[in-house]
């Protein structure tokens, strides 16, 4: 895929540049600063004041050029759909001044996107010299904290293409965030790396007190070594602010600063600030120029679904760490170089990755989700996720556990959060007999919800717990939260269980089923049913591992039962259906009245919301975790597949133009996608089926893709994630953020199991083990690239080698698998000029001694020709 946009394709750009829980800033497609989603809270559509970037040049005292350091901006230009605002404004008065589309831009933009790292660059015919912009927030695996600073990075690189010496000013201006009475914008100076000197500008106000909700501030800087300023712009009526700004920066030469005391006014504002670096480049020569906005807004509210009684508010984790935005600011600048550093390792090393174009597309893309408004870190470091966001609020609170169990990227690039994710769960979230609530409540220590179990979260959880054991290898961590883990698998069966899943443990669900589609199945069916069986084979193995022989046999045993009921009965021959007669009410009326008034369809005297024949996307999904977690086969390995070939065959489209929709619209006329639920001809389908079935929801169709490629249907696969990332195209909707229930939805972060199927990545911690066998080598190179827990890096393949190169922390190795075609050719195996002693069998290479591996040492098996 090209991640270069230009014109039309910039219109829905937004590259979130912020830290994980911490928020961020949007740098739209042209340039502009966006979506100011630092207040713990999301903000579509939002921007501050005249925040924005502009850039000068002078020679020989006189001003050569002058312009705005953005692109076009695209239409519609009929304005704002606003309501009640303020005269002059709105729909119908054009775009809002403050976008500084009306002041001089450049001609010609061009916006680069490989997550983490934005790129721009502008070009005019009036302007003397090229313009670049490098834009960031840094994202290093495993370094939680780096990769969360409430801060955007930006360094712009000049270059003087004329025949003599030109003096450059780039200016940053932006808003105080708040409109306050007593705004205080005051210029500081900080000491940098090497005691360079860091000039900035903090922009908060007297207004409130430390433990208001509102309290905080943005601190802009640059290390630039010459530089002047205004702390304010000037204050008037109508235009006067923005006049004044633009008469001041076109006068060759420099700021002269302009001071009001913050209790002069009485009026609320949002005052601009302008810091400008001033450089001169001779003829020929490039120059660099760094840029920080920092955000400090500490007190985070529940501002979805306060609490009833008590507390309702807590510290952003990041306050724990720096006072205020001049802190941030400061570290962020004294640091950059190591952050840039690293988090571009981590970018070429996954842009290195030989996966398709489209694959790399959609991995990085999505690894934006924990960068933006949808993610919060809690005081004392733990995640916290919404399934999405809408405008101003996040969108479907708790970390829902149905939906986090496909968001494969977090528990691999930084594990120590995700698994501060399964001890808030099972912890806050657990009833005293196992019932899971599917929804963390915020503040912690609060009431849980009360709305019944989700059996797809449930089960996910225990599946989820078990992966992390694997990418950690730390057993004491599992038997911290093994208690609790094992009562959501009893839960089942047990008496207190309103929903009476599997009263006569049979190992199959049959009763009353919440799923993430949000309503309930009623009847064995292969979707939620896989999730038990998975939970229970992934729940033997932790229990044998902690020496509960007695809970292991029952889960094996169980697990047994129900594989074989399950691959038997739900099997149609070609795919897995719902075993359930829609005509019986007393399927419904087992439960209480509640459930038949929202379940049965009086006109047809039928079930609502349910699968029955239909050919569902998620049918086989636990098979998917499975296969990502290490855990071996959940169904029939054949049926499995022949699933899969049925699901594309039925339920991919490769143009929504004439496919009847009646849900939410995620594509739209000859836009293709996999829909969630299809009843092939022949097959009966109920009058008011499965929820959302005819939707296109991108985190269930990478699941679908990435275990259809796992299964060999890499053409399938493939064609499965094209569509979705043409839809994304930058002209229709924003690449940085796949939509499902709002906006930046963690559930598309499915993407990155796409990784793993490609390279066959498995991995045992507590064995010291990983592996890889590559279903696609092309032209005989195969790279990718993998994480752990405590390190992470690269695996090579070519022709008479295979490579395992750790780029960050450290790797022990006990065991290497590989395709037993390259055992079978082992010529050696060696760390630096060092041989390896070691044994073989299978596809798995054993090592004599544990191999020590860091960012100075590779493994290098190598092969005979």
């Amino acid at each position: 895929m090209n991640q270069q946009y230009k014109g039309a394709n910039t219109r829905e750009i937004s590259f979130p540049l912020g830290g994980i829980g911490s928020g961020s800033i949007g740098l739209a497609g042209n340039g502009r600063l966006i979506d100011w989603e630092i207040f713990n809270r999301p903000n579509k559509r939002s921007f501050n004041g005249f925040s924005h970037f502009a850039i000068k040049a002078e020679q020989d005292g006189k001003l050569l050029d002058a312009r705005v350091l953005n692109g076009d901006m695209q239409s519609p230009y009929t304005g704002e759909p606003v309501r009640g605002g303020p005269l002059h404004s709105g729909y119908g008065f054009g775009p809002e001044s403050q976008t500084m589309a009306g002041m001089p831009h450049f001609q010609e933009s061009a916006f680069k996107g490989e997550f983490p790292i934005a790129e721009m660059s502008f070009a005019d015919a009036a302007f003397p010299g090229n313009v670049q912009l490098t834009a960031f927030n840094p994202f290093i695996p495993l370094q939680e904290d780096d990769s969360s600073l409430p801060a955007a990075f930006f360094e712009w690189e000049l270059e003087n293409t004329g025949d003599a010496a030109v003096a450059y000013t780039i200016c940053l201006s932006a808003g105080n965030p708040k409109s306050t009475e007593k705004v205080a914008n005051r210029y500081v100076e900080l000491t940098g790396q090497e005691d360079r000197k860091i000039h900035a500008i903090q922009l908060t106000s007297e207004q409130y007190n430390h433990e208001h909700a509102s309290f905080g501030d943005i601190t802009i800087a640059t290390d630039a070594a010459e530089v002047s300023y205004q702390e304010y712009w000037y204050r008037g009526g109508w235009c006067d602010n923005l006049e004044m700004f633009w008469h001041d920066f076109t006068q060759p030469g420099r700021f002269v600063n302009r001071h009001y005391e913050a209790d002069e006014s009485t009026a609320h504002r949002k005052d601009t600030a302008s810091l400008a670096a001033h450089i001169t480049l001779n003829s020929g020569e490039k120059k660099r120029i760094k840029f920080i906005i920092s955000w400090s807004f500490p007190n985070v509210e529940n501002n979805w679904n306060p609490a009833r009684t008590g507390a309702n508010s807590w510290k952003n984790y990041y306050a724990t760490w720096f006072d205020d935005s001049k802190a941030s600011a400061q570290y962020a600048m004294t640091n950059w170089e190591r952050l840039y550093r690293d988090t571009l390792t981590f970018k070429d090393s996954l842009f290195a990755s030989t996966v398709p174009g489209a694959v790399k597309d959609a991995v990085s893309a999505n690894l934006s989700v924990i960068k933006s408004a949808t993610t919060l870190r809690l005081t004392d470091g733990s995640f916290y996720g919404f399934e999405g966001c809408i405008e101003d609020l996040g969108c479907c609170e708790g970390s829902c556990t149905h939906v986090w169990n496909y968001a494969y990227a977090l528990p691999f690039l930084f594990p120590r959060l995700e698994r501060s994710m399964r001890e808030l769960d099972f912890k806050y979230n657990k009833r005293e007999d196992g019932r899971m609530s599917f929804r963390l409540m915020l503040p912690l220590g609060r009431e849980r919800s009360d709305f019944r179990a989700c059996a797809d979260g449930q089960f996910g959880g225990v599946i989820k717990a078990y992966r992390d054991w694997k990418i950690s290898g730390d057993t004491d961590w599992l038997r911290s939260i093994w208690p609790a883990v094992k009562e959501s698998i009893t839960y089942a069966w047990i008496g207190s269980n309103e929903d009476k899943w599997d009263p006569d443990k049979t190992g199959v669900l049959t009763g009353r089923q919440h799923h993430t589609l949000d309503m309930e199945l009623y009847g064995p069916n292969s979707w939620l049913s896989g999730f038990y069986l998975a939970a229970l084979k992934a729940g033997t193995e932790m229990a044998e591992a902690l020496s509960e022989q007695e809970s292991a046999a029952e889960f094996s045993e169980l697990f047994q039962t129900g594989k074989r009921w399950v691959d038997e009965h739900l099997f149609n021959g070609e795919y897995y259906v719902q075993q359930v007669d829609l005509s019986d009410k007393e399927l419904l009326e087992q439960f209480d009245d509640k459930t038949v008034a929202a379940y049965w369809n009086e006109e047809l005297s039928e079930i609502k919301y349910q699968i029955a024949d239909g050919c569902a996307i998620d049918q086989v999904v636990a098979q998917w975790h499975a296969n990502l977690c290490g855990l071996g086969e959940i169904f029939d390995k054949q049926q499995t597949r022949s699933a899969l070939q049925s699901l594309y065959r039925h339920n991919f489209k490769s143009s929504m133009r004439n496919e009847a929709n009646t849900w939410r619209l995620y594509s739209l006329n000859d836009e293709g996608g996999l829909v969630i639920c299809t009843w092939p001809e022949g097959t009966n389908k109920p009058a008011i089926p499965l929820t959302y079935n005819s939707e296109t929801m991108t985190g269930f169709e990478y699941q679908a893709a990435s275990h259809m490629i796992q299964e060999g249907l890499l053409d399938e696969g493939l064609s499965v994630v094209q569509a979705i990332r043409e839809r994304y195209d930058g002209e229709k909707r924003n690449p940085w953020n796949e939509i499902e229930c709002g906006s930046n939805y963690a559930r598309s972060m499915a993407s990155f199991s796409l990784l793993q199927a490609y390279s066959g990545f498995e991995y045992d911690m507590v064995a010291g083990m990983i592996g890889f066998k590559p279903v696609a080598v092309q032209d005989g190179v195969f790279r990718v690239l993998w994480s752990l827990d405590r390190g992470w890096g690269i695996y090579e393949e070519q022709a008479n080698q295979a490579i395992v190169r750790v780029m960050g922390g450290d790797m022990q190795l006990n065991v290497l698998k590989l395709h037993e075609a390259h055992i079978a050719r082992i010529e050696c195996v060696k760390v630096g000029a060092a041989k390896l002693e070691y044994t073989t069998s299978g596809d798995a290479i054993y090592f004599t001694d544990a191999v020590c591996l860091d960012t100075q040492s590779e493994l290098v098996v190598v092969l005979k020709q």
